[in-house]
C-alpha cells in the first residue's frame, strides 16, 4: 500500500522549469528525470507534470518573455530553505537560468 500523507498540515514546494534555453535549445529529457529522481529519493515523493507543458510569461527589463515549463511538486512536513536554496542555485545553475521561481505553499491534507 501506498504511503501518502497523513491528514493535517504540510508544506507544498513547487517549481518551473523551461522545456528549452533562452536560444530555443530543448533540454534533455534525462534532466527533468534525475531532478524527478532525487526529489522522489530524497522526500519519498514527487509529482512531475511533465506530459502537458504550461506556458508561462513574464516582463523584464520592459520586454515580454515566455516559456513552456514543467512543473514539479513535493509535499514537506518542513521545508529545510537552505537545501531548497541551494537546489534553486543549482537549478539556475543547470537549466542556465536568470531565476528559476520555487513556492512554498502551506496546504492542508484531508
Amino acid at each position: 500500500m501506498p504511503n501518502f500523507p497523513k491528514p493535517g498540515p504540510m508544506q507544498l514546494m513547487r517549481f518551473f522549469l523551461p522545456l528549452q534555453d533562452n536560444a530555443g535549445q530543448a533540454f534533455p529529457a534525462e534532466m527533468y528525470s534525475a531532478i524527478e529522481t532525487e526529489l522522489s529519493g530524497r522526500f519519498g515523493g514527487v509529482t512531475a507534470h511533465l506530459q502537458s507543458p504550461a506556458s508561462g510569461s513574464w516582463r523584464h527589463g520592459g520586454e515580454l518573455h515566455a516559456d513552456d515549463v514543467v512543473i514539479f511538486e513535493v509535499l514537506l512536513d518542513q521545508a529545510d530553505m537552505d537545501w531548497w536554496r541551494g537546489f534553486r542555485v543549482r537549478l539556475e545553475r543547470d537549466f542556465r537560468q536568470a531565476r528559476v521561481l520555487l513556492m512554498l505553499q502551506p496546504v492542508e491534507i484531508v
